[in-house]
């Protein structure tokens, strides 16, 4: 690895720019971030993916790829991305730092404790959690109903048993008993606000906006009264600032906020992309899942709240995943089957036509596997072709100059100059008729079916003023739709919303669609228990 003071002056940023967790991670100092909001800015690429499945389609190994074989082609390119969650890392997916000749380094410390930030997370979460039932016990002055207390406790582990708990139990000084939860961290609404505060006054802004929860008559009760807001901001006033790191190649990576896809936004913070804008050339930005989760959530929540203008939309597709969308079983995806694949091609279609209708010009970046045939990439490709989209294949494992078909298709896409962000929706627009856009244009639903809670929460939601507000839908990430089940490019469904949640400090109205949860389970057996000791192991991927 450089020296991290190394990496920035490739960024033009001087040893005083940076302050230093040990030689290889630094975040940037609070004065460089406000001297780099006058600088002008590169252009921006996003990398998105078609439907995931299980076999998993290497999205920020192609990301770091790209950037180093931008970067070999002598453009200024930096890449950013999500920390990884410790609970993921415990639990099925190992690392989350990219792999081989494409990762980010140090990668055991940035899978793991990294700079804290997390952890910050975790703790501002749960001190206003402690607050909320401290005000509670002391007389209850702002008249929270019990029962309608929203603000759940977090932990950044995979732990299915603190999914519903009950708290308070014990003798009268140990609290009012009622029932709560526990989240894990990146679905915390902490963690999204930090993912889009443009600076430590918004940040403080924003939470105090929280809503906790409502009186009897519903009258929400927000953070500011509970009166730990500026508390919660000093606890984050070290993590609201990004991470700089570097790529297996040296290239610079800003690396910041961790929110999950498929329940929250999915995406790196806007000040770190906005200070990689101002510093480079072409930055390199990851949405997590498909596009119908992160990309879309990037594209009308987050590029509107960062003023954000991307261009180019690389869209990671492997002949494993395509062929899984065709049917093939999930247990048989290293053996040929061209048939499964021309079926399956379907969706990745799906995800092209997404990032079209959104302005951006696609690149579809063909993640090559070992047992890959010649005869399926080139299927992938020609049937890219024929649509007129430029197609890469590329193996990013093995590094930046296994990238550069990948890096020139972006490069020319770029210099063509045709990709303009064009948003799905007008936030004016009534709820019903944002969600109806993303669930009919994205999702492929012939409409959308309101259950349980949500016409009374969208009305509640109107009533407190937040109809202009961006949507964040919460939705399974195995699908187009909001069933799992429905792999390909599913017809004749509807997008069935469960509940509307007010994330007031976010700036955003969380829709709940179909079965989803906030706090994942171990596996039978989880990652931690591959982990070793031994001088260099490295983490279980």
């Amino acid at each position: 690895m450089r020296a991290i003071t190394e990496v920035g002056a490739d960024l033009g940023l001087a040893p005083d720019d940076l302050e230093q967790y040990g030689p290889y991670k630094a975040k940037l100092s609070a004065a460089t971030l406000e001297r780099l909001r006058l600088q002008g800015q590169g252009q921006l690429v996003l990398v998105t993916g078609m439907t995931p499945t299980t076999a998993g389609e290497g999205k920020t190994t192609t990301s770091i790829g790209l950037t180093q074989g931008l970067r070999r082609r002598g453009v200024g390119a930096a890449v950013c991305l999500r920390e990884p969650s410790i609970g993921p890392v415990m639990g099925i997916k190992g690392g989350g730092t990219g792999g081989g000749g494409a990762q980010l380094l140090p990668a055991d410390e940035i899978n793991l404790h990294f700079t804290g930030d997390l952890h910050a997370v975790t703790a501002a979460n749960n001190l206003l959690a402690a607050a909320v039932d401290a005000s509670i016990f002391h007389g209850n002055p702002l008249g929270l109903d019990v029962r309608r207390v929203t603000w759940r406790r977090c932990l950044d582990i995979n732990d299915r048993a603190l999914r519903h708990v009950v708290v308070g139990l014990g003798n009268a000084p140990d609290g009012v008993p009622r029932q709560e939860g526990f989240d894990i961290t990146p679905a915390s609404e902490v963690m999204a606000i930090l993912s889009v505060a443009s600076d430590f006054e918004d940040l403080h802004r924003r939470l105090g906006a929280v809503i906790v929860g409502y009186t009897r008559d519903f009258t929400p009760v927000r953070c500011t009264e509970i009166g730990v807001d500026a508390a919660m901001a000093v606890l984050l006033r070290q993590a609201v600032r990004p991470n700089l790191v570097q790529t297996s190649e040296g290239a610079p990576a800003l690396v910041h906020g961790g929110p999950f896809a498929n329940i929250a936004l999915g995406c790196n913070s806007i000040v770190a992309t906005r200070a990689a804008l101002a510093l480079s050339e072409v930055v390199v930005t990851e949405a997590g899942f498909g596009s119908d989760l992160g990309a879309e959530k990037f594209l009308n929540v987050v590029s509107r709240f960062g003023e954000l203008q991307p261009q180019v939309a690389v869209i990671v597709a492997t002949a494993r995943a395509i062929k899984r969308h065709g049917g093939r079983n999930a247990a048989a995806l290293e053996i040929e089957d061209l048939e499964a694949l021309a079926g399956g091609l379907a969706n990745l279609d799906a995800h092209i036509d997404n990032m079209e209708q959104h302005g951006l010009t696609p690149v579809v970046a063909v993640n090559r596997f070992p047992n890959d045939t010649d005869a399926e990439i080139t299927t992938i490709v020609e049937h890219c072709a024929r649509r007129g989209v430029r197609a890469a294949p590329l193996s990013p494992y093995d590094g930046g100059e296994a990238c550069l078909e990948l890096a020139d298709a972006v490069q020319d896409a770029l210099e063509a100059g045709k990709g303009r962000l064009q948003p799905l929706y007008v936030m004016e627009r009534p709820i019903r008729e944002k969600i109806d856009a993303v669930a009919r244009s994205v999702y492929g639903a012939d409409g959308v079916v309101y259950q349980g809670t949500a016409e009374r929460t969208i009305e509640r939601a109107e009533r407190m003023g937040m109809a202009a507000l961006p949507i964040c839908v919460a939705k399974t990430q195995y699908s187009l739709a909001d069933d799992p089940a429905l792999i390909g490019r599913p017809k004749g469904h509807d997008l069935h919303v469960r509940e509307v949640r007010p994330a007031a400090g976010a700036g955003f109205l969380v829709i709940i669609a179909g079965e989803i949860m906030t706090m994942p389970g171990l596996p039978k057996v989880p990652a931690a228990t591959r982990f070793s000791t031994a001088e260099g192991a490295g983490l279980p991927v």
